[in-house]
């Protein structure tokens, strides 16, 4: 009803300045939020996957130029693996998603991964 007194809470907060020793004082804490963990988007070397189609799949989905797309094809086929890109988890999931539905689609057996960056 509108004619009530409203009730007073039972631990009322005393006013700044009134000397209460039940005075809270709360401190300004920045935040620092951590960047998001990268992934490096992986291709493995295979004896089946022309060299020329992975030179291919590398300029297409990872925008890399014709030379440096032979150089990675090349540290693939020499040393069994290379880095294609570093990107967020989700981005380099969906690179990982359409590197291999290419090569399942030309009938490679190349096969794309991603991994923490550490």
């Amino acid at each position: 009803m509108a004619t009530q007194k409203p009730k007073t809470p039972e631990n009322p907060v005393a006013p700044p300045g009134t000397g209460s020793d039940d005075a809270v004082v709360l401190e300004r804490r920045t935040q620092r939020t951590q960047p998001p963990q990268m992934f490096q988007v992986v291709l493995l070397n295979d004896d089946f996957t022309p060299m020329e189609f992975v030179v291919h799949v590398i300029q297409e989905y990872f925008s890399k130029d014709r030379e440096t797309a032979t150089q990675i094809m090349l540290k693939i086929h020499l040393e069994g693996k290379g880095i294609c890109g570093v990107y967020s988890r989700d981005v380099a999931s969906t690179k990982v998603d359409q590197v291999s539905q290419a090569a399942r689609q030309s009938g490679h057996p190349l096969q794309c991964l991603s991994e923490p960056v550490e």
